[in-house]
Formats: C-alpha cells, sequence, structure tokens
C-alpha cells in the first residue's frame, strides 16, 4: 500500500517527531524575539529618548526585513539543504541579538533589528517545510504545526523575560532580554546538525541512497520507507524501480528557474496552488489578528480597563488563550482535515470581530465611558476571536502552504507565502492606529469582521482538502479539484465551454 491511497501509517514515528521538535526551535526564537520586543521597547525609549515615531519604526522594520529574509530563504534551502538553512538561521538571529543587546546607539539597535528579521523571514520558511518533508502524510499535519506551537511559547517567554528582567536597571535590563536569545540560537545552531537532511532534498540532489537511509529512520516500517521513497522518485522525475545511490538529474536541481516556473509559466494546478498559498497568508493577518496582539492593551483601555497592572493582565489573557488553543488544534488537524478547520475557525471569528466592533462602538459613543457589560463583552470576543483563530487559521496556514507546492517547486513558493504573509502583516501593524482615528476602534473591527468574511468565501471556494495525501500527489489534487469545479460549472449553466481559473 501507499502513502496518501488508503494507508494509515498507525501512530507518530518518535524520530521524526524529534527532528520537527529541534527544528521547531527557530520559532520559539522568533517567538521570543516577538513578545520580548513589546516589553524592551519601553526601557529602549527612556534609555536612548527616542520619540514614537522612532518605537515605531524600531517595531516594524523587522517584518520588512523579514519579508527580504523569506524571498532569499527558499532559494538558498534548495542549494545547500533544508538542515544548514535552519543554522544559519540561527547564527543571524544570534548576530542580531547580539547588535541589539549591545547596541551603543539607536542606529546599531536598528541595524540589530534588521539582522533578526532576516532571521525570522528564514524561520517562517524553513522550519514548516523542513516539518512537512519529514513526515508522513497521515502526520504531517502536527508535525508541520509544531512551528507555530513553539511561536506562541515563544512570545509568552517573552512576556516571562520582560518581566524578570525588567527589575535590572534600566541601562541593563533590556540588554538582557535581547541577550537571552543568543543561547538557544548558539544551541540551534549546532544542534540541528545532528538531524538528518530532508530526504525530499536529498532526492533531488541524487543522492538516493542516503534519501532511503532517512526514510528508514523517519517511517515506522521499511514498507512505507519504500513507497515513499518510490513516490519522491517519481515526484523528482526518477525511474520508481532505479536501485542505484546516486543518480544524475537532467533538470536543475538548486533552485535555478523556479521562479519562472512560480510566476511567469506556471500550469494551471501550480497557478492554482501558488493562488491559495497566496491567499492563506494574505488573510491570516489581514483579518486583524496583530492588530489584537500588538494593540490589546490600548483595546482593552478603550474598552473601560482603567489600571495598568489590570491591562497587564488582561492582555496576558490573550497569549495564554493563543497557545492553548494552538496546541490543542494540533491533535484535531490531521483528523478532522484542514477545510474543516479553516471554515468553523473563520466562522467563528466572523461572530466574534463583530462583538468587539459593536461592544467598542457602545462603549466609544457612551458619555459613561465606565459601561460594565459593553467592556466584559469587549474582553470576552477578544478572547474568543483568538480562539477561533488559534484553533484552525493560525497553524493550518502554516501546514497548508508548506505542503501543497510540487517538490522542485515547495521551498521557493513557501518564500512567497511568507513574504506575502509578512507584507501583510507589518501593514496592519502599521496602519492600525491611524485607521482607529479615521474609522473609530469600532468600525476597524467590523472592517476585520468583513475580511473575514471573504476569507471563509476565498477558502471554501480554492481550497480543496489535503488530508492524508502525500506530498508528492498535491499537483493532481489541485488538477482533480480544478476539473470537478469544471463540471460543476457545466452542469449549473448548461455551457461545456466554461471554463474556472
Amino acid at each position: 500500500m501507499e502513502e496518501g491511497k488508503g494507508i494509515q501509517y498507525g501512530k507518530i514515528n518518535k524520530y521524526s517527531c524529534a527532528c520537527s521538535i529541534v527544528a521547531s526551535m527557530i520559532s520559539i526564537i522568533f517567538g521570543y524575539e516577538t513578545g520580548v520586543t513589546s516589553g524592551a521597547i519601553l526601557f529602549i525609549k527612556d534609555y536612548f529618548k527616542i520619540n514614537d515615531v522612532k518605537v515605531q519604526v524600531f517595531a516594524g522594520i523587522i517584518n520588512f526585513c523579514a519579508l527580504v529574509g523569506a524571498l532569499t530563504a527558499g532559494r538558498i534551502s534548495d542549494y545547500i539543504g533544508r538542515r544548514y538553512t535552519i543554522s544559519l538561521a540561527s547564527i543571524i538571529f544570534l548576530l542580531g541579538s547580539l547588535l541589539m543587546g549591545f547596541a551603543p546607539s539607536y542606529v546599531v539597535l536598528l541595524i540589530g533589528r534588521c539582522v533578526a528579521g532576516i532571521g525570522v523571514g528564514f524561520a517562517l520558511v524553513i522550519a514548516p517545510v523542513y516539518s512537512a518533508e519529514i513526515a508522513a502524510a497521515n502526520t504531517r499535519g502536527i508535525l508541520a504545526s509544531l512551528p507555530e506551537i513553539g511561536i506562541s511559547l515563544g512570545i509568552l517567554s517573552g512576556y516571562i523575560s520582560n518581566y524578570i528582567f525588567s527589575k535590572l536597571p534600566l541601562h541593563i535590563g533590556w540588554r538582557v532580554m535581547f541577550l537571552i536569545a543568543t543561547i538557544p540560537s548558539l544551541g540551534l545552531a549546532f544542534g540541528i546538525l545532528r538531524m538528518p537532511e530532508s530526504p525530499r532534498w536529498l532526492v533531488m540532489q541524487g543522492h538516493l541512497r542516503d534519501a532511503k537511509h532517512v526514510l528508514l529512520k523517519v517511517s515506522n516500517t521499511k514498507e512505507e520507507a519504500q513507497s515513499r521513497l518510490q513516490d519522491i522518485k517519481v515526484a523528482a522525475g526518477i525511474d520508481p524501480n532505479c536501485n542505484d545511490d546516486f543518480v544524475t538529474l537532467k533538470q536543475n536541481t538548486c533552485g535555478q528557474g523556479v521562479w519562472k516556473e512560480l510566476l511567469l509559466r506556471p500550469t494551471p494546478s501550480v497557478r492554482w496552488v501558488l493562488l491559495a498559498a497566496f491567499g492563506i497568508h494574505f488573510f491570516e493577518h489581514a483579518t486583524g489578528i496583530e492588530a489584537v496582539v500588538l494593540y490589546g492593551p490600548r483595546i482593552f483601555k478603550k474598552a473601560g480597563v482603567t489600571t495598568k497592572d489590570k491591562i497587564l493582565l488582561t492582555n496576558i489573557g490573550i497569549g495564554v488563550t493563543k497557545t492553548i488553543f494552538i496546541c490543542t488544534s494540533t491533535f484535531f488537524i490531521d483528523k478532522a482535515g484542514r477545510r474543516k478547520l479553516l471554515l468553523t475557525s473563520v466562522t467563528g471569528m466572523v461572530f466574534a470581530l463583530s462583538g468587539l466592533g459593536f461592544a467598542l462602538t457602545i462603549v466609544e459613543q457612551s458619555h459613561d465611558q465606565r459601561v460594565v457589560w459593553a467592556l466584559w463583552l469587549s474582553i470576552a470576543t477578544c478572547y474568543i476571536y483568538v480562539m477561533f483563530f488559534s484553533i484552525g487559521l493560525a497553524p493550518v496556514t502554516w501546514v497548508y502552504s508548506s505542503e501543497i507546492f510540487p517538490l522542485k517547486l515547495r521551498a521557493q513558493g513557501a518564500s512567497i507565502g511568507v513574504a506575502v504573509n509578512r507584507a501583510t502583516n507589518a501593514t496592519v501593524s502599521m496602519t492600525f492606529l491611524s485607521l482607529v482615528k479615521v474609522m473609530t476602534i469600532g468600525g476597524v473591527f467590523f472592517m476585520f469582521a468583513g475580511m473575514s468574511v471573504l476569507a471563509w468565501i476565498f477558502f471554501f471556494f480554492f481550497l480543496p482538502e489535503t488530508k492524508g495525501k502525500s506530498l508528492e500527489e498535491m499537483e493532481q489534487v489541485f488538477t482533480r479539484a480544478k476539473k470537478s469545479r469544471n463540471v460543476d460549472v457545466e452542469l449549473q449553466t448548461g455551457n461545456k465551454g466554461v471554463q474556472v481559473p
């Protein structure tokens, strides 16, 4: 029996799980960088005597640098391999943390932030790709979603670091917050080298013996390993019956020409895959999660929470909620499927965002700012929104976009998706306060609710189910789904010439 054709490989392979956990450490470092910055900027502002504009530049520039890192990471990982790319990302994080921790001026601090941003782009591309390529089809969802869990755990670690080191003197505390990240970065840079390379990358380089050796470790049976190897050979254009230790592939295997195949001359199925990746990454942030995560204290203050302690305590609840429900969702992603989780998630987000917009509008229009029921409704709907986001859209985005591209296009295709993700993230985070002034805070969340409706429509019509399918079957999944949609349109219109793009 072959992977993706009715096979169920009992349990998660312990070795592949260990590989994915180690790879996901890069996401923990990224999450820590995000979380620790939220508190560190309070001390940086006082230490360097900078204004709010410079604070916003420092906070937001990481996403633009991450965009550059993401677009670079795919090509680099195709050239040097997934494992060495993770090691490189760790070294970049290490350099960025050192620059920020020892920064003598704001300019050097900003340079360090940019360097760390490039590491962020690498991390967001390569960790899910490595995890997806090392896992079997029936456990790929849970393993490929580990990086998203890592980000949430890292954010919480950053909050804890803020609290612990805030008690140190001003000139030391914020520096230690950033320097702490150098420890796991250094450990991962060398630790990942003890992990195996992606078997799919090895096959693309012609190293069939090495790929078989890795697959025997990350599979539960020899038959499963052999089946997976044959599927990968077919996808790479190699005779599945070839037993050579090394073969020379006719096509280029280091990533050259991939951009042309993705953007200039894509096949119909690749065009649809690219649209799906663009869409899911865009809607992850266009539906407002960055506004809640970054500006939670402002939202709760607008809602009527008064004291600083209560605002911070309420805000910590966002991080706790996010982590709990992302961890929970990983146990369902391979059972319920990607589409069900996505559609359920976005449906809940629509109602939660509408409720949050309504509650904040009531508070804003009331002369008495202490509208108790609206205050509690704001907090409740904010948490419910984060809950629904975390059970579907958050983890599925990274699993789906890392698994749907064909083998040759996977790393660089994923990097384009991450670039869209970072650009949307930066746009939302750097325009939210301006939009509040123009539309009111309630109006902005009604807008996010509308974006969630558009997201639901997009996911329903353009994202086929990928649960249980091998990575080598993905192009066929999108081709079959396209044909099915065309047939449905023909039956409804009676016009056999109608084609769905």
